[in-house]
């Protein structure tokens, strides 16, 4: 299984009045980490639509927090390839902090769909993306 990995800080904002990681912005860490993976296999979403005419959207989530981050922690968000099909890819995802040799705090699993831009009719992946995607 390919895995991507993608650095990122904890900054105020990240966190809720306890100083720890509010729990919601894992799944924009996520988000991130995805993102950077997309850019890497050259994937750019914003041509992706305006190209091919589909967008990617999540449909599904699954999230097991395991430990808190806290304010400066470093965080390694890794992505890997768990399913492929026609239309959607699901990916699994965990924050680790870097600074206890990788503890893992956050493991989701993430449902990615292929949808037609206009009408967000789920559609197939198009020849472009799908020769690109790494196999599970």
């Amino acid at each position: 299984m390919h895995n991507f990995e993608f650095s990122l800080r904890i900054y105020w904002e990240d966190t809720d009045a306890g100083g720890i990681v509010f729990y919601a912005n894992y799944l924009k860490f996520f988000e991130r980490a995805r993102t950077e993976w997309l850019r890497t296999l050259g994937i750019n979403q914003q041509r992706l639509k305006e190209s091919e005419g589909v967008q990617l959207v999540v449909s599904e989530t699954h999230v097991r927090y395991l430990r808190p981050a806290r304010l400066d922690d470093m965080l390694s968000i890794t992505t890997a390839v768990k399913n492929i099909g026609r239309a959607s890819i699901t990916v699994e995802q965990q924050a680790f902090l870097q600074s206890t040799h990788g503890e893992l705090l956050c493991h989701g699993e993430i449902r990615i769909g292929c949808v037609d831009a206009t009408t967000l009719a789920p559609c197939r992946f198009p020849s472009t993306l799908a020769s690109v995607l790494p196999s599970a």
